[in-house]
């Protein structure tokens, strides 16, 4: 999907093996969960962001109700 193609054009910037390296995930299993060919799991999503230095912030929503 359109976060993996994300993720794997993050990690060919920051390059693939030192993302694999940092996230001991192989270069390989990297390239099937950014092509598709894997699904692409959260573990892998948040250690590849971590790797690349990203960080996410998740919040509540604000709904209107205090």
């Amino acid at each position: 999907g359109c976060l993996a193609h994300a993720l794997g054009v993050v990690a060919r910037a920051r390059g693939m093996t030192e993302i694999a390296r940092r996230t001991g995930i192989s270069r390989e299993e990297l390239h099937r969960s950014f092509s598709g060919e894997e699904t692409l799991t959260l573990g892998t999503t948040l250690a590849v962001l971590q790797a690349a230095g990203i960080r996410i912030l998740v919040r509540q929503a604000d709904n209107g109700k205090a």
